[in-house]
């Protein structure tokens, strides 16, 4: 056990990251593990050799400075942060870190009972060789997490954290919570909801709207394409319309949707991470929150819908830091004013920390092509999405689907089209 102790405790609302991502955890039970993410962390070299008693330190120091990762969810729900506690901690010796972290991750929190972190040791004789991290979503996002890593590896490397940016208290759910209820916060709903109720009276009630006749067994499959040539092809198109690479591949995505369900205007629930204030930047917390992209495809080149795209994303990525009661307000009102429920079912995940673009010669995209692969690497019986498309490491791209709206041959289809799409726009 990892004994703790924080310098306050109480009660406060769901921030409205914690909300969002809570309510998507109760439409995805029983497969809500769906939802857990992990780091590894190897002890740096200069913190070597690391005792099992010096990163027990400085997993409790990181716990007392960071409130959600010893918050609880309290009735109603709500935030329930605890002063003091012993997080438990398993120590295995000589094991591979993936597999530690796979099982760590592998079901459910308790979360009225159970810490938000999971925490293993892989040690080496007497040494601690790697930190293992298993988050739950309502304590953090992706990048949160970075926090946490960051702050434990100066914590073993110097046994305290350093002055200025890591200096200070972070920024803490509990009181980010009390600001979004404030006029300030009020006034960022306000705008935000503005946005999603008019999209809401637009778009097309859902992007899968018709059913693909069948579905496997369980219905909720992922495919994997690995596939270098997208990356070199987003980066080339990316340079030349002077953009990202994740607004090219969104882009993309929702032409390719647009495509496949025979829509002229495409609604898109990208996940932005909504960091852009010097009070969340970086706060360990779930911020991330579904943005509403809502793009009008028609005919149009692919050149021309890249540049129609660059202000849709901005809307989207101011449209994500709303309050969820004010988007379900939106969601039964627009959905009773037209008869029928309007909900894209259309996710898109950007879960790369850092992008890189360089204008990527043609030679060197085709010569990539052959590289591509295709895994199908899980299945389930539960999502609260019917697509949703993630991007990962050098680029992995990910389409996990409901098998009752879009079949695993169409999944692998629009892994594959996806690409091509990409690639002759490069080439082009």
């Amino acid at each position: 056990m990892i004994a703790f102790s924080g310098a306050r405790s109480g009660t406060a609302p769901l921030t409205w990251g914690q909300r969002a991502i809570w309510d998507t955890i109760q439409r995805t039970a029983p497969d809500d593990h769906y939802f857990n993410f992990g780091r590894v962390l190897e002890v740096p070299r200069g913190a070597r050799p690391a005792s099992v008693a010096r990163a027990a330190r400085g997993i409790g120091l990181v716990v007392e400075r960071h409130e959600s990762l010893r918050t609880l969810v309290g009735p109603g729900p709500c935030q329930d942060l605890r002063d003091r506690g012993e997080l438990p901690v398993r120590i295995v010796a000589d094991a591979d870190p993936a597999e530690i972290l796979a099982e760590l991750t592998a079901t459910a929190f308790a979360y009225a009972s159970e810490w938000p972190l999971r925490v293993a040791l892989v040690t080496r004789g007497d040494e601690v060789t790697h930190v293992v991290l298993a988050f739950c979503h309502l304590a953090s996002d992706g990048l949160g997490a970075e926090e946490v890593v960051r702050d434990l590896r100066l914590l073993l490397l110097r046994g305290r954290l350093t002055h200025g940016l890591h200096g200070g208290a972070p920024p803490q759910p509990f009181d980010l919570a009390l600001w979004q209820e404030s006029p300030a916060g009020r006034r960022q709903a306000g705008s935000a909801a503005s946005y999603w109720e008019r999209e809401h009276r637009r778009m097309p009630p859902t992007m899968f709207h018709v059913s693909s006749g069948g579905g496997e067994l369980p219905p909720i499959w992922r495919g994997t394409l690995n596939s270098p040539a997208i990356d070199l092809a987003a980066q080339r198109l990316a340079v030349r319309h002077g953009m990202s690479t994740s607004t090219v591949l969104l882009t993309a995505v929702s032409a390719l949707v647009a495509e496949v369900t025979g829509h002229e205007t495409v609604a898109v629930l990208p996940i932005v991470s909504n960091r852009f204030r010097a009070d969340t930047r970086t706060a360990v917390t779930t911020l991330s929150q579904e943005g509403l992209f809502v793009l009008d495809v028609e005919k149009s080149r692919f050149a021309d819908l890249l540049s129609a795209a660059r202000p849709a994303v901005l809307r989207a990525y101011r449209s994500a830091y709303h309050d969820p009661a004010d988007r379900e307000r939106i969601v039964a009102e627009t959905s009773r004013d037209r008869g029928t429920p309007i909900h894209p079912y259309c996710c898109f995940n950007d879960m790369r920390f850092t992008e890189q673009a360089v204008y990527r010669d043609e030679a060197l995209i085709r010569r990539a092509l052959p590289e591509s692969s295709l895994t199908w690497p899980l299945s389930q019986e539960q999502l609260n999405c019917r697509f949703c498309v993630h991007l990962s490491g050098a680029m992995q791209v990910s389409l996990t689907a409901d098998t009752r709206w879009l079949s695993k041959q169409d999944i692998e289809r629009f892994l594959f089209g996806l690409e091509r799409l990409l690639v002759e726009a490069a080439l082009r």
